[in-house]
């Protein structure tokens, strides 16, 4: 997915997503040790997309945080 996607998602739907990523992260590394990975590159890319989804999150909450700061 695209970071300008993920920006447009709500934080709630991101978190979802973040979960969906880490399942099958899992999944990938349990693939690797019984040896039924056919794509070893499929590893990379999503703990590159795991660090996307935290980066983008946590810009969102730090916005959503300096919003209520600057309010007061």
């Amino acid at each position: 997915m695209k970071p300008h996607e993920i920006r447009e998602m709500s934080i709630e739907e991101i978190e979802r997503y973040l979960k969906e990523l880490k399942d099958k992260y899992f999944d990938l590394r349990m693939q690797k040790v019984i040896g039924s990975l056919k794509n070893p590159m499929e590893i990379r890319k999503t703990k590159r997309e795991i660090a996307r989804v935290l980066t983008i999150l946590n810009e969102k909450k730090r916005k959503i945080t300096s919003e209520k700061s600057s309010k007061k």
